[in-house]
């Protein structure tokens, strides 16, 4: 049953890479479902966050980050991307203050150029620059682009979160509550199981693994003492890469999983057993059908 004046919307988190995008998210949502890295262009799948307040429901959509793609993973990246625009009520454009204005910004605001959307400005990290220094930044990015709104946050801190969801719902209709109250992703558990395995190994890998790594959920079960049982492939592109996972006598692969499991058992509530495997799977990112098989689509 709709509440009389609930509103209800989709909305966009974009912003160049490594700006925050996931933070915030998981910071509105209250638990971890988008991966956090200092490693660019971790995100790949838009993830689907659900927040639920007495005044209406926001359903996110956290993009890849926008770049330029250089393979079939990349170009999938950047469809992603600019298909969402599209598809939303309003769009959130995270900056980085720290940063400044740069040329993947003025790249964003060129795209946004062409979209209808209203599109809200948010200022990131504003907890490491000093208060005197946002005025600036501000103007700046106003003479660039008509923004509905400006609002400086720190998505890390949580600071002034709360006032950047009161100006979301202001530009959502009135609508249905798409999702139950408790519903925070509707991405099934496996997904983001696979995502937080992901994240372990952008942690704790080199530079040259982040990009060519997915991971694929083969089994999840329950067993009847109420363990979850859950077995994963990790797919790299090189031998070389498999033997930097697996590290010296299987301790970096045994460190994954005992972080992994940590962050999958909080998210499922239950014990869990976690088995992870290394395969080699040469140039993933450029083959069609090997995309297709770890999740990611575009139409």
């Amino acid at each position: 049953m709709n509440k009389s004046g609930f509103k209800s919307g989709f909305v966009a988190i974009i912003g160049r890479p490594n700006v925050g995008k996931s933070t915030l998210m998981n910071q509105i949502i209250g638990q971890k479902i988008a991966i956090m890295s200092d490693k660019p262009q971790t995100t790949r799948n838009k993830i689907h966050g659900v927040y639920t307040s007495e005044e209406g429901q926001i359903v996110f959509l956290d993009t890849p980050g926008i770049h330029k793609p250089n393979s079939k993973l990349g170009d999938y990246m950047m469809k992603t991307a600019h298909s969402t625009l599209g598809e939303v009520d309003a769009v959130l454009f995270l900056v980085d203050v720290v940063d400044g204005i740069g040329g993947g910004d003025r790249y964003i605001i060129e795209q946004l150029k062409a979209v209808d959307t209203p599109v809200i400005l948010v200022l990131n990290k504003i907890d490491q620059v000093h208060p005197e220094a946002l005025l600036p930044i501000i103007v700046a990015y106003k003479d660039l682009y008509p923004f509905a709104e400006i609002v400086p946050i720190s998505a890390l801190k949580g600071n002034n979160v709360t006032t950047l969801l009161e100006q979301i719902v202001r530009y959502l209709p009135e609508g249905p509550q798409y999702y139950p109250a408790d519903q925070v992703t509707d991405h099934p558990e496996q997904f983001v199981c696979a995502e937080l395995i992901r994240e372990k190994i952008l942690h704790l890998t080199r530079e040259e693994i982040p990009h060519s790594i997915a991971v694929q959920i083969e089994d999840m079960r329950v067993e009847e003492n109420g363990l979850v049982r859950i077995s994963a492939v990790i797919f790299v592109e090189r031998d070389s890469q498999k033997g930097i996972i697996i590290g010296k006598q299987g301790s970096l692969l045994k460190e994954v999983g005992k972080q992994a499991r940590k962050d999958i058992e909080a998210l499922l509530g239950s014990k869990t057993f976690l088995e992870l495997w290394v395969k080699v799977k040469k140039d993933w990112r450029n083959q069609d059908r090997v995309l297709r098989d770890l999740g990611f689509r575009h139409e």
